[in-house]
This record gives structure tokens, sequence and C-alpha cells, in this order.
């Protein structure tokens, strides 16, 4: 380390940084595509990040009504039913 420049440090760190996330993004502990899933479980609204079939095996009765990139296009979508926890029925 003695000797090198500050650019070569900051190359060597930001290329280790690089390979720890591809590495998490790897290994499945960080998720590069998380959607915001908009729920009626159980009767109620919802919005949250597990697929159909992990809501499912949590809440019981649960149907998909939209998917969105973003939380706050989820929940704009769930203020347009009544709002998170608003009474809901599955299709």
């Amino acid at each position: 380390m003695f000797g090198e420049t500050t650019m070569t440090v900051r190359l060597r760190w930001a290329a280790g940084l690089g390979l720890g996330l591809a590495g998490l993004l790897a290994a499945g502990l960080v998720s590069a595509d998380v959607k915001y899933r908009l729920y009626c479980a159980n009767g109620k609204l919802e919005v949250d990040t597990r697929t159909p079939e992990q809501m499912q095996r949590a809440r019981g009765q649960a149907c998909l009504l939209g998917e969105f990139d973003t939380r706050a296009q989820a929940e704009a979508a769930a203020d347009r039913r009544g709002g998170s926890g608003a009474p809901c029925s599955c299709p």
C-alpha cells in the first residue's frame, strides 16, 4: 500500500466493493429485483414484497391485486381502494 497513488487505492477499494456486492447477489442475500405487491389477504388490503406463494403460506387466503416497482406506487394503488387494511375480496 505504500507508494501507491490515491487513485490506485480507490480503484482497488471500488473493485472490492463491486465483487462483494456481486457475491451477495449471487448468494441471494440482496435482491436486485424487489417488487412491491398489493394483496387482498384474509379480506384486507396489504402491501408486501413477498411472492404470491410466500403470502399464501403466511396469510392463508391471499390474492395478488397488483405488482409495482416502488413502494409508493403500491401504496397509491392501495389508497385508491381505501388504503392498507381496507376491506377487500379476491376476484
